[in-house]
């Protein structure tokens, strides 16, 4: 069984608590974490990109020459691909699809890795609460602060959002704010240290356990 400290908002230990292995205590696997970490990342991918073919160009539309007699060689039109301002060949078109699919349990997986690793590398920290008395970003700062966490990259996991704590972290570049329900393995590993809720761990030890 895997015990972890407990830390209130001014970062002192309160009590300790024992996490599943099955959700914390997994040995990781990397194939699939690496899976799930490039479909993110591809379907975050816009296909922008474009370029018109030689029938999306204007002009073209008459024969440069005459087919024989001329010494030259024939041509058919002055938008293929070879004529200067001519169509592109096997260029890139807005209609490319990015994404790719991963099965639930592979993601299930792939999230309990992350989880492990965090965990493993010692960059989790289990907070008895995140409480605000107001929406000041000072006041998120300052628990950052006390966590020794100010300047690193924070993702914050919480059971329940409240209005305080997503108007004192929105302006924080550093700073991530999940409910449960939207934790992923992206942010999990794109993430320097995880703060997360203790009412947040029972609640994924419920989900993925």
């Amino acid at each position: 069984m895997t015990n972890i400290s407990v830390l209130n908002q001014k970062g002192e230990k309160v009590k300790d608590i024992t996490l599943s292995e099955t959700v914390f205590g997994i040995e990781p696997n990397d194939a699939v974490l690496y899976d799930a970490i490039t479909l993110a990342r591809n379907n975050q991918r816009q296909s922008s990109a474009n370029t018109k073919t030689r029938s999306e160009v204007s002009g073209g539309g008459r024969k440069p020459w005459r087919q024989k007699g001329t010494g030259r060689a024939r041509q058919g039109s002055t938008r293929a691909p070879h004529w200067y301002h001519g169509g592109v060949v096997f260029g890139p078109t807005p209609d490319k699809n990015f994404t790719k699919k991963m099965n639930k349990k592979e993601r299930r997986l792939a999230l309990k890795s992350a989880l492990s690793y965090k965990l493993i590398d010692s960059e989790m920290l289990v907070l008895d609460k995140i409480e605000l008395a107001s929406s000041k970003t000072k006041e998120a700062i300052e628990i950052l602060t006390n966590l020794k966490v100010d300047e690193e990259k924070t993702l914050i996991v919480v059971d329940k959002l409240e209005e305080n704590l997503i108007l004192a972290t929105r302006n924080l570049a550093n700073v991530m704010l999940l409910e449960t329900e939207e934790i992923n393995t992206f942010d999990v590993v794109s993430a320097d240290r995880l703060v997360i809720t203790e009412a947040a761990v029972k609640k994924l030890e419920e989900v993925l356990g």
